[in-house]
């Protein structure tokens, strides 16, 4: 039996199977970085897997609150916008009340 002399590695082999366009836009991702196609593949679920991976400090705060529950996302579509007419209700209600300028000048008496 022949000792290592770099530290040894557990390596395992996976079969992906994935369609011809995404294959091909792996290795042309590949190509572009100037990196193999099991190299990018490999930091590609190491990022999935490990938030130190993450490329910022930001990215990786971010994967550990998503991981934790504790990331507020914002919701895929936006929300309806108010009715404009309801709006300017409440505008209307809330020009009512008595204006800030006059309430600080009163607090300085």
């Amino acid at each position: 039996m022949q000792a290592c002399l770099l530290p040894c590695l557990r390596m395992a082999q996976l079969t992906l199977r994935v369609d011809d366009e995404l294959a091909d836009d792996l290795r042309d991702l590949a190509v572009r970085q100037g990196e193999s196609v099991n190299a990018m593949a490999t930091k590609m679920l190491r990022a999935l897997t490990d938030p130190d991976a993450a490329g910022t400090d930001v990215e990786r705060y971010r994967e550990r609150l998503r991981r934790a529950g504790l990331l507020a996302e914002p919701p895929a579509e936006p929300a309806p916008r108010p009715d404009p007419e309801l709006v300017a209700a409440a505008g209307r209600e809330a020009a009512k009340g008595k204006m800030l300028s006059d309430i600080v000048l009163e607090d300085r008496d």
